[in-house]
C-alpha cells in the first residue's frame, strides 16, 4: 500500500448532537485537506461522555443512538473515501453501550463495545464482551475505548487477531482523586501517555490515540492525542490542546522494521503464563 497519512483528534464534544456533527464535519474536512486517510476521533464524539464517574445522573446521560440513527449515517457519509473511527452511546434494545464505530463511505467496517469499565461507568453502560480486528482499505485495525488500553490483554488480543493499527478512542480525564495543579503533572496524564507507548511497543504495531478536551460536569479531559510508532516512539501529538496529530508512514514497512530482529508475538511462552 505504501505510506499513508493518519490522524488522531483532540477535541471537545457535548450533548448537542447537531453541534457535534458540525465539529466532526469540520475535523474530517481539515484532515482531508491534509491528506489523511485514517482519522481517529475521540470516544463519545456524538453526544459527549459522562459528567460524573462516581454516580452518573440517570437524567443527564448521553443520548443513546441506534446503529442506523441519522446522526451515525451522517458520519458515514462525511467519511466518504476516508476511514474514520468515532465513539457514541449505542442503544441496543433496553441496553446502552459505550461504542466505537469504524466507518467508510461504503458503511460500517468494524464495531467495538467498551469492555473494561472504570468507577461508576457500569451504572450507565453495559459492558462489551469481545475484542475483534477487521480489515479496512488502510489495513487491519482493532479498536480500544478508554480504560480498555489499561489492560495489556486487550491490545494483545487484537494484535494476535492480525491488527496492524490500534485505534484508541478516549474521553480520558485528569485524576479524580488527586488532581495536579498543572495537567502535565497529573497522574492520569502520565498514565495516558505511558499506556499509549507501551501498548504500541509491546505489540510492535501503530497506535493512534484520540481524546476529548475541555470540561464536562466534574470531568476535565486531557487531550494528548498522538500517533505512536511500533517501537513506542511518539510520531506526532497535540499535547493538551485541541487539534489533529498527523503522521505519514508506511504501516506494514514500519511494523516489519520493528519486528526484524525481535518478534514479540513469536517469542511469547503462553504455556508459562498464569491468567
Amino acid at each position: 500500500m505504501g505510506a499513508i497519512r493518519v490522524g488522531a483528534v483532540a477535541a471537545k464534544f457535548g450533548r448537542d448532537l447537531d453541534s457535534d456533527l458540525q465539529r466532526i464535519a469540520t475535523l474530517i474536512e481539515h484532515a482531508r485537506r491534509s491528506g489523511v486517510s485514517l482519522l481517529v476521533l475521540p470516544d463519545a464524539a456524538l453526544g459527549g461522555y459522562l459528567g460524573d464517574l462516581h454516580k452518573p445522573d440517570p437524567t443527564a446521560l448521553p443520548p443513546a443512538l441506534e446503529l442506523d440513527d441519522p446522526h451515525v449515517r451522517k458520519v458515514v457519509a462525511l467519511a466518504a473515501e476516508m476511514v474514520v473511527c468515532f465513539g457514541f452511546c449505542e442503544a441496543q434494545g433496553d441496553q446502552r453501550y459505550n461504542t466505537a464505530l469504524c466507518v467508510h463511505g461504503d458503511g460500517v467496517l468494524g464495531i467495538h463495545r467498551k469492555v473494561h469499565q472504570p468507577a461508576g461507568e457500569s451504572l450507565a453502560y453495559s459492558a462489551g464482551e469481545r475484542f475483534s480486528a477487521f480489515d479496512t482499505p488502510v489495513g487491519r485495525i482493532g479498536m480500544l475505548i478508554d480504560y480498555d488500553k489499561t489492560f495489556p490483554e486487550s491490545a494483545r488480543t487484537l494484535t494476535l487477531a492480525g491488527a496492524e493499527v490500534l485505534a484508541c478512542l478516549s474521553a480520558w480525564p485528569t485524576s479524580l482523586t488527586n488532581r495536579a495543579p498543572r495537567m502535565a503533572q497529573d497522574r492520569q496524564a502520565r498514565l495516558f501517555d505511558l499506556y499509549d507507548q507501551a501498548r504500541a511497543a509491546e505489540n510492535q504495531v501503530v497506535l493512534i490515540s484520540a481524546n476529548q478536551t475541555g470540561v464536562l460536569g466534574e470531568l476535565r479531559f486531557l487531550g494528548q492525542a498522538k500517533v505512536v510508532g511500533p517501537g513506542g516512539e511518539i510520531l506526532a501529538r497535540t499535547w493538551a490542546k485541541a487539534g489533529i496529530a498527523t503522521a505519514e508512514l508506511d504501516i506494514a514497512a514500519e511494523i516489519a522494521k520493528a519486528r526484524r530482529v525481535l518478534r514479540h508475538l513469536d517469542e511469547r511462552k503462553p504455556g508459562v503464563y498464569r491468567v
